[in-house]
């Protein structure tokens, strides 16, 4: 097949309008082109240029290598790479007869679909451990602490059927390196299970949070028809290892599951466990993660500031934004997981505590824009080894329910307020998206004082990129602590336990993954590395 690059089209063209361009580029005749697909498109509304499309094309052609001689000095036309999925192993007869273990995956979020669901392709037969609900199930559970503030610590934002992401703006966009592909299986597993098939093309694709719900059930079918295993409430509380080989994992109110093979796609909230695997002798180490609040400013402010006379466009839609400072304490400060038109949402594991996180819908089309606003940390802002970052968050976490009212309300502020250093006390015109609700107050006490500081310096910074963002009735919400792993559970380049064979840390929580497409990805990764571990032996 043959790829074009920055084919370029008015965003409102009609749909023939693309064929037409592509023989038009090619000087080709229609009964010359066999097919044609989208591979990319994304949209460039610069204030000052018309607004158009651009669009990557794969295509089919008669007399293939006489085009691309004609076209050998064009850098936009070029043979298209092969960006299928290659399964590199398929299970041996000996799992289906018993006499090898199962592979055992523990969560049941992102990484641990992907991982399952492969292994499932293989022939493999996972057996997966949630300690949550099914998704509609854990969905009920979680309007339980949004709207009556009772919070259920096994199934909540964190916990259940999907993972944390389920809750999110179902982005599936990331900046890691992908040679193999892995990121276009992801996608097209999403498809393939109701997906909207343009998140195979667009340049920052997203699901939303409530069609990810019937994507997940619907590949939890697949890996039950493929003879893998679902069970939900499975706790872990402990593993079973001898001479550094991990040889079955500890279930809460239930026997030892014998495994040879287990994969950890923890999630990164998954604090208990990360305490059962050190005290079990599994190494690991502490890492830098970030701290800081939820902001939200009127969409429609982000969207005039972000494409000018585009804005409110219905073909491009709600803007984003991602921003970055270097405040003069030497800490960063970053916008993260930034959800346009969409809610800030409860997103703590444990009583008593408040953690913020942001989700979207589909559509996208909430008043308000927000973005967590972190600061970077490192270990050395909280030592005590591996473990101590856990209780760096769970300190933050607690300040915020005590100054939200121990109600699980949200402390927040104002940021004219919070740059000038003064308790809110009545919200203006933007109006707080975050349930159970938000409680006024100061939250200069809620963060580190160099995180403070930080972010004090970061806002004005960030108005010189994008006007208003400095607006005085823009809100802050306290507290997100729960960015990235406060720890790394360090694996070889097998893709195990530095000490330990036989278990595969993988994504969020062990530290190697950030976000849908990314734990996926790496979901994807280990389990080849299972599948390849069985062909070993």
């Amino acid at each position: 097949m043959i790829r074009i690059t920055e084919l370029r089209l008015p965003i409102d063209h009609a749909p023939e309008a693309l064929e037409q361009a592509i023989l038009k580029r090619l000087d080709l005749h229609v009964k010359d082109l066999i097919s044609f697909e989208v591979f990319k498109r994304s949209y460039d509304a610069r204030k000052n240029v018309a607004l158009s499309f651009i669009y990557t094309v794969d295509l089919s052609v008669k007399n293939e290598d006489a085009l691309l001689k004609k076209f050998a000095g064009d850098i936009h036309i070029r043979p298209s790479p092969d960006t299928s999925y290659h399964f590199v192993a398929k299970a041996p007869e000996s799992i289906d007869s018993g006499k090898v273990l199962r592979p055992v995956v523990i969560g049941f979020g992102p990484c641990g679909i992907f991982a399952a669901l492969v292994l499932a392709q293989m022939g493999f037969k996972p057996i997966v451990l949630e300690r949550g609900k099914k998704v509609r199930e854990r969905t009920q559970d979680t309007w339980g602490l949004w709207r009556k503030n009772k919070l259920n610590p096994e199934s909540n934002v964190q916990f259940g059927e999907g993972g944390a992401g389920t809750f999110s703006d179902g982005k599936l966009y990331s900046q890691i390196k992908d040679p193999k592909f892995y990121g276009r299986k992801v996608i097209h597993e999403f498809v393939k299970a109701g997906a909207p098939e343009e998140i195979t093309y667009v340049a920052k694709p997203h699901i939303g949070t409530f069609r990810l719900v019937g994507v997940v059930e619907k590949m939890r079918q697949e890996i039950i028809e493929l003879g893998g295993e679902i069970r939900f409430t499975q706790k872990v509380i402990g593993f079973d290892i001898q001479n550094e080989q991990i040889t079955g994992v500890k279930i809460e109110g239930q026997p030892d599951l014998p495994a040879s093979h287990v994969i950890l796609a923890l999630g990164h909230s998954a604090r208990d466990t990360f305490e059962a695997l050190y005290h079990a002798g599994v190494y690991m180490e502490a890492k830098p993660f970030s701290v800081g609040f939820r902001i939200e400013h009127p969409q429609s402010l982000i969207d005039k500031a972000r494409l000018g006379p585009h804005a409110g466009n219905e073909l491009i839609g709600a803007a984003d934004y991602k921003l970055v400072h270097h405040a003069k304490n030497g800490r960063s400060v970053y916008s993260f997981c930034m959800c346009p038109g969409g809610t800030v949402v409860a997103a703590t594991s444990e009583p008593n505590r408040v953690v913020t996180n942001g989700m979207s819908q589909y559509s996208r089309n909430e008043r308000n824009a927000n973005a967590g606003i972190v600061v970077g940390i490192t270990p050395d802002d909280y030592p005590g080894g591996p473990l101590a970052g856990i209780e760096f968050q769970r300190a933050i976490e607690s300040k915020a329910f005590e100054l939200g009212g121990g109600t699980y309300e949200a402390p927040g502020q104002l940021i004219g307020d919070f740059l000038e250093g003064k308790p809110s006390t009545e919200f203006g015109s933007v109006l707080p998206s975050y349930k159970p609700g938000v409680h006024l107050t100061d939250l200069a006490d809620s963060l580190p004082a160099y995180a403070i500081e930080a972010i004090r310096e970061a806002i004005p910074a960030f108005e010189k990129q994008i006007k208003g963002f400095s607006m005085k009735d823009a809100v802050l919400t306290g507290v997100e602590t729960r960015t990235s792993s406060p720890l790394r559970i360090t694996r070889g380049t097998n893709y195990q336990s530095l000490n330990i064979k036989g278990l595969y840390p993988a994504g969020e929580g062990a530290g190697y993954a950030g976000g849908i497409l990314s734990a996926g990805v790496d979901g994807i990764k280990v389990a080849e590395a299972v599948a390849l571990d069985y062909l070993s032996k």
